[in-house]
């Protein structure tokens, strides 16, 4: 996976609008700055784009697999259960609010208004699994969750009267471009924190997924453990909306991908894969997404929807069989 992840990446610096060689871009890399325009384009705007749609794609992956783990179902998801949404909602009328007052909200502020949005999000969803015991029911109010939050977002957008708001409708459909070095900075350090506490808490996932009284039985505190589940996979998804707008199907059919391809369940083994496979599909995809219709680009949620949703179709077929 990390071989075919840097075949990717270096396939990523090469394709686009202005085609790059692989021993230019080795030069530009490791030889030393030059000043050359190709070397603008790889440093100032693939480089950073590529390395920010691996590490959220990792994330967003990581993401789905700690709420299926949370949920005990194959079909939850950030983008399902309407926790992405929500998030979009939250940074876009944060932006609106601050930017009507003169004010440019920066990405730690973007990261924290998506946060909220996304725990409101979850509340609301844990608020519904308390009354519906069905996983179904509860999956398909995470949806309407989604539309009301993106119907609320999309109307701010259309009424907005600043051109830089109403330039948030490329980022409310999902896409990496615009981010710089400095948010690929902040991305580091938020997903690789989260996925670091992720990996220290394998042992009593692994508990809790052959259930709550078989994880009390193991002495793991399961309420500690359903709190850190919450937050540790809301700020993931929260990273990702706030950089790169909504992602779909990412978050729900990796994690399936991986089991399938591994034949485990193991924590300490998913967590890496999980963000492994992540950044692999979203650097195909977003790769996809910037080069099919060149010089136009589509929204990355446009491809993932395409590749992605035959996956979530097979896995509930499967389940209807199982």
């Amino acid at each position: 996976m990390i071989l075919f992840l840097a075949v990717l990446f270096v396939w990523n610096l090469s394709i686009g609008t202005v085609h790059i060689t692989i021993s230019e871009i080795s030069s530009i890399i490791f030889g030393g700055g030059s000043g050359s325009v190709n070397e603008k384009i790889i440093m100032n705007i693939r480089l950073p784009r590529i390395l920010a749609a691996m590490i959220l794609g990792g994330a967003l992956a990581l993401s789905g697999f700690l709420l299926q783990t949370f949920f005990q179902n194959p079909i939850a998801g950030p983008y399902v259960l309407g926790i992405s949404s929500g998030a979009k909602l939250f940074v876009a009328t944060t932006m609106i609010f601050f930017l009507d007052r003169g004010i440019y909200l920066s990405s730690l502020g973007m990261v924290c208004a998506a946060f909220t949005g996304s725990l409101l999000a979850m509340g609301i969803v844990l608020l519904f699994s308390v009354r519906v015991r069905s996983m179904s029911v509860l999956i398909v109010c995470g949806i309407l969750i989604g539309y009301i939050c993106s119907a609320i977002t999309d109307f701010f957008i259309t009424f907005a009267k600043d051109s830089n708001i109403v330039n948030l409708h490329n980022w409310s459909v999902g896409s990496f471009s615009g981010i710089n070095t400095g948010d690929v900075k902040i991305i580091c350090a938020v997903v690789f924190l989260t996925v670091l506490i992720s990996f220290l808490l394998s042992k009593p996932i692994g508990a809790f997924q052959l259930g709550e009284n078989y994880a009390r039985n193991m002495g793991v505190n399961v309420k500690k453990l359903r709190i850190f589940l919450i937050l540790i996979s809301s700020l993931l998804s929260a990273c990702v909306t706030a950089f790169a707008g909504p992602i779909s199907f990412v978050g729900i059919a990796v994690p399936h991908l991986v089991k399938s391809a591994l034949k485990t369940a193991k924590p300490l083994i998913l967590i890496p894969a999980c963000f492994l496979g992540g950044a692999i599909v979203t650097v195909f995809c977003d790769g996809i997404a910037r080069t099919i219709f060149s010089p136009t680009e589509v929204s990355i949620s446009s491809v993932t929807a395409v590749i992605l949703v035959p996956v979530v179709i097979y896995m509930m077929m499967g389940r209807k069989k199982a």
